[in-house]
Parts: structure tokens; sequence; C-alpha cells
């Protein structure tokens, strides 16, 4: 399985998701997952995650060093599994950019957590005060763990067991 979190520049939203889906699947027992990132813009390709998003992962125990800000590119549809789009803004952006045999694997974050969270964004924190930061991680490990339960719900090696 193969998940790709989407947001503009790659340095807030998306890579937050990234750092911790990562760190959640750790202390799981699922099958192999490869996670990463990417923005549909080139603003800050090659750059850390913003400090401040740093700041507040670490905070809760998530590492974000190792990741560096890409664009998506037009591979990524066919490598990833989930394409998770952080709001629906990027949503319409990759569903324009998407070949139509990969649209299905086109998701926004929040519609994992369901409920009143359906079709609702996960606000970008880059202009705003230090607490959006924390917002959005509340938020992404409310949809994190949404993707855990059904990555381990259709998990071969759950299916064994």
């Amino acid at each position: 399985m193969r998940v790709l979190f989407v947001c503009t520049g790659n340095i807030c939203r998306s890579p937050t998701a990234e750092g911790v889906l990562k760190q959640k699947l750790q202390a799981r027992t699922i099958g192999h997952v490869q996670v990463d990132s990417a923005g549909t813009h080139g603003y800050h390709v090659g750059e850390a995650p913003d400090p401040r998003a740093r700041d507040k992962a670490a905070r809760r125990g998530y590492d974000l060093t190792d990741q560096s800000a890409r664009r998506i590119s037009r591979d990524d549809f066919e490598r990833f599994d989930w394409i998770v789009a952080m709001d629906s803004g990027h949503l319409r952006q990759l569903e324009r950019l998407c070949p139509p045999q990969y649209q299905d694997r086109l998701h926004l974050f929040r519609d994992f957590i369901g409920g009143e969270h359906a079709g609702q964004d996960i606000p970008d924190p880059y202009y705003g005060a230090l607490n959006g930061f924390e917002e959005v991680l509340d938020l992404v490990e409310l949809g994190c763990d949404a993707m855990l339960e059904r990555l381990e719900i259709s998990s071969p090696a759950k299916q064994v067991r």
C-alpha cells in the first residue's frame, strides 16, 4: 500500500500527515505501507517542512526532519494507491491532473474521519497563529487513526490471523 498526502507547498499540512502516519504505522502490525507527501505547487521544492510544523509535531513525538518538499508528478498517480488531498482546492487540482484510470485513488483527508468531518478541509496554518498548527495536528491524528483502521481491515496479515 502506498499513501501520498498533498497540500499546496508541501511544508505544513502534508508533511505533518506523512510524519504522523509513519509514526503511527510503527506501532501497528499492518503490512508494508509506504508514505510520502507532495505539493500542488513548487514554491518550496527542496525545503524542509515549516519550522513551526516541525516544532509542534516534535512536541507530540513526530519527526518531520527527514522530509523535503517536492511537487506532485504525473508518475505519482500511478505509483500511489491513496492520493489524499488536504483540502478541497487540492482535490480539484488533483482531479484535473489525474489520468481517468486513477481518479478512484483521489481522496479528501477528512473524509477518512467521516461524520461531521466529511467534505471538510484541513485548514492551512501557514499565515495564521501557532495554534493553527496544533489544530492541524489534532485533525491529522484523527484522520491517520481512521486510515489505520481501514488499512488494518484490508491488510493481508490481519486477514490471515
